[in-house]
């Protein structure tokens, strides 16, 4: 039985694809659910994966070509295979966890990342009690596994050139979809918006010994999750914009939209470009919450699992230089947004207190804001918030 191998549907944001790596040739036994083809937008990179055990026929759209929204890209003839071996033992280590009557070895959450990851339970070291193999310890499995196949993969370096002295060689390739797209949307912002950018600085003091005296017991009260910085500047940029409702508000035409919700992208650097994943309605998320959120669409960025639903909308943006090492920096909008928060590098500075100079772990803060909705006044106070919540936590729970 043949069956038509269609692109995605788009949204209506994305007007076409790109078909960028077809990962099974013609009349190679393909499983079902077993990723065929890769179709690269100016958003995401889009999976599409088998309908049913069989074999591609013919393929329609070569790599390089463009398709349209739910075009048939391929001719797929179904009929059976043989399982992996690699299913076969994953059916296996979760037979053997699920049929044994004393205790779990291994956490709920543990055990879904094993089963999503196909993951040997028998290899992984628990580092919970009496042996217990934690959500952490899977997640570090996971990581060990990518990186693994990241090298065993990696190509060869290459050979060295002999250049002739004087000699000056170029290489030209073309943009990907998604770049081209990053340089639209960052020229869109520098033309198109009033943008402009006032800073601060704040003592991490606080959030600093905060998350020292209480991270082991987070960690073992939310089943290995890790106590971050991000997720302490998401709660305050949260508190933030519901007291600053215009930070959180959107220009349309000639109308301005006023968010009664808080959607905050994280910015995240892949190998690709820069992507801003969404937390949704981050207002009703514990900080272990945003932390597992902001680590899954983390991991999802790096390996090209991102959904499209997953990067639509969001009403502010957070995005973090410091963890490459910058000082200083203007961040750009993301359009239509209004503000971007930008982070920095911690660093000891003498600072004045109380007449005394105390050596203190500082971070510059930047926001950037469109200055067609945002006064200056405004912009300034809400910056000043985020400071005054982050130098004294205990403010972001009772809400002053």
């Amino acid at each position: 039985m043949s069956i038509e191998i269609k692109a995605p549907q788009f949204p209506e944001s994305v007007a076409d694809g790109t078909v960028a790596t077809w990962h099974k040739k013609v009349g190679e036994a393909v499983k079902r659910d077993e990723l065929i083809v890769d179709i690269e937008t100016d958003k995401v990179v889009l999976e599409v994966m088998a309908p049913a055990d069989g074999t591609i026929k013919e393929i329609v759209k070569d790599e390089g070509e463009l398709v349209e929204s739910e075009a048939v890209i391929a001719i797929f003839a179904e009929g059976a295979v043989a399982s992996s071996a690699t299913e076969t033992t994953k059916a296996a280590a979760i037979a053997e966890v699920s049929s044994s009557d004393d205790e779990p070895l291994l956490s709920p959450a543990a055990k879904k990342i094993a089963e999503e990851n196909a993951i040997d339970i028998a290899t992984v070291q628990g580092t919970g009690k009496g042996g217990r193999v934690t959500k952490e310890d899977m997640l570090k499995a996971v990581e060990n596994k990518k990186t693994a196949k990241a090298s065993s993969t990696a190509p060869a370096a290459a050979p060295a050139l002999n250049i002739a002295s004087g000699e000056r060689i170029e290489k030209r390739v073309p943009m990907t979809r998604m770049r081209a797209r990053i340089a639209e949307r960052l020229l869109d912002a520098s033309q198109n918006t009033a943008m402009l950018t006032t800073f601060n600085e704040v003592n991490m003091q606080p959030v600093m010994e905060l998350r020292s005296r209480y991270r082991d017991l987070f960690e073992k009260t939310h089943d290995g999750s890790r106590l971050g910085f991000m997720s302490f500047f998401v709660r305050a940029a949260i508190e933030a914009l519901k007291r600053f409702p215009a930070v959180n508000a959107s220009i349309d035409g000639n109308d301005v939209v006023y968010h009664a919700y808080q959607d905050i992208g994280v910015a995240v650097s892949t190998e690709k470009g820069l992507v801003v994943p969404i937390l949704r309605d981050a207002d009703n998320m514990s900080l272990a919450n945003i932390e597992d959120k902001i680590r899954e669409l983390g991991l999802k960025a790096r390996d090209g699992k991102l959904s499209i639903d997953e990067m639509i909308g969001g009403t502010f943006t957070i995005t973090n230089g410091g963890v490459f090492g910058s000082l200083l920096s203007t961040p750009i909008l993301n359009p239509p947004q209004s503000a971007i928060l930008g982070m920095h590098s911690i660093q000891e500075r003498p600072m004045a207190v109380d007449g005394e100079v105390k050596i203190l772990p500082m971070m510059y803060l930047a926001l950037s804001y469109d200055h067609r909705l945002i006064d200056g006044k405004d912009a300034v106070q809400f910056l000043v918030t985020i400071k005054q919540l982050l130098e004294d936590p205990a403010r972001i729970l009772l809400d002053v």
